[in-house]
């Protein structure tokens, strides 16, 4: 039997969508419909990115009793430092950390060699452990790394504390078969990937969100990480109700995988989160939307 942890980040990634930011009060109810549906991690948000992302991720780590409450955090020590003071009070916090893997990103984003791109990872991860013992860290852009390079990166992430390892496909940009792939390489090849559990985060550029985190499932992640309604940046992410209801209803495919989620929870989650963005459901949302169980 394996159990998928469902990390959801309607509250970070997905309030990047554009027209959907949300206030604290917001913020907070929708916190609470992730608890009644049993996610197991809530972002909370990116507490250095403003005084209000901080409050927000604040006020939930002390609100939300029944999950982990992360904050996103830059491979920086100041990041680090005020994730962690946001998060601290939660009942079980978590520091998730990034940094950039793809050569077009350490070039022209971090303009970073690889080499001081490892030596950062590893260093940052150290740093965070220190804080908690819960440390998530994502390579972002994963899918368009060096492999070989990728694997590197993970090890010694993982061996710097480091127990949870995210691979994000940052602009949805792979397919199924890849991303089952890639996740299969990394736990073959990483000499201590037993040591962590692997996650996906996907978006959905290409329409293939749900199937990439899917894919990843069946190559050994552990962890997905989605939003309610599928919303984030540009084109969103992995839709929470879709692989949810995917895992749920094929059990013949996903043999012995469960997740915590109570599913009857799911509509009124994707209600409210509707709601606060002042959005309704297109008429054939998978899942939730009016026609979704309608025939003519």
């Amino acid at each position: 039997m394996s159990q998928i942890r469902i990390f959801d980040t309607t509250l970070r990634d997905g309030e990047q969508s554009p027209g959907c930011s949300m206030n604290l009060k917001e913020k907070i109810e929708i916190a609470k419909c992730l608890e009644a549906m049993k996610v197991d991690i809530i972002e909370a948000g990116f507490a250095i990115s403003s005084p209000g992302d901080f409050e927000s991720v604040n006020t939930i780590a002390k609100t939300i009793r029944g999950c982990t409450i992360a904050s996103l955090a830059r491979a920086l020590e100041k990041d680090i430092d005020c994730a962690w003071d946001a998060v601290k009070v939660a009942a079980d916090p978590r520091i998730h950390l990034f940094i950039a893997t793809s050569p077009l990103h350490m070039e022209y984003k971090l303009k970073m060699s690889p080499e001081q791109v490892l030596e950062r990872a590893a260093a940052m991860t150290a740093y965070a452990k220190k804080y908690c013992s819960n440390i998530e860290f994502s390579a972002e852009d994963a899918t368009r790394s060096d492999r070989e390079f990728l694997a590197k990166v993970v090890e010694v992430a993982i061996k710097n504390g480091a127990n949870t390892i995210n691979i994000p496909d940052t602009v949805g940009y792979t397919t199924p078969n890849e991303m089952r792939d890639l996740i299969e390489y990394l736990i073959k090849t990483v000499p201590n990937s037993d040591k962590a559990i692997f996650s996906l985060h996907c978006h959905n550029d290409l329409g293939m969100a749900t199937a990439n985190s899917l894919a990843g499932v069946l190559g050994g992640a552990c962890q997905i990480e989605c939003t309610v309604n599928g919303l984030g940046e540009r084109a969103g992410n992995t839709s929470l109700e879709e692989v949810v209801m995917a895992m749920h209803t094929r059990p013949d495919i996903f043999e012995g995988i469960t997740t915590n989620i109570d599913t009857t929870q799911i509509y009124r989650a994707s209600s409210t989160v509707y709601n606060v963005i002042g959005q309704k459901a297109p008429l054939n949302k998978h899942i939730v939307g009016q026609n979704a169980f309608a025939h003519e």
